[in-house]
């Protein structure tokens, strides 16, 4: 199930960095962890979806190499997006 379009919107007005701000690090990042959420609660339920199970991975991986280059740009700010998304216990 994708994303609702308000649930969207909430994410972009709490990541941006600009009015017009849709595809910046941090609001990719946000917009993953959303989905990879969802993706795990689904699993929790249907524990043989093998094809969403590999979506998952697949956004994870997605997610990792963004968080290191965010982490490559400014670490201040890499500790602080991790923090705020909950990410990385």
């Amino acid at each position: 199930m994708a994303l609702l379009q308000e649930r969207k919107q909430e994410i972009f007005a709490a990541y941006q960095k600009h009015p017009t701000d849709t595809g910046s690090s941090d609001v990719q990042v946000a917009m993953l962890t959303e989905r990879i959420n969802q993706l795990s609660t689904h699993l929790k339920i249907h524990s043989k979806d093998f094809s969403s199970r590999r979506s998952l991975l697949k956004l994870i991986g997605q997610r990792k190499r963004l968080l290191a280059y965010i982490r490559n740009e400014n670490r201040d700010h890499y500790k602080a997006l991790i923090q705020r998304l909950g990410v990385r216990g």
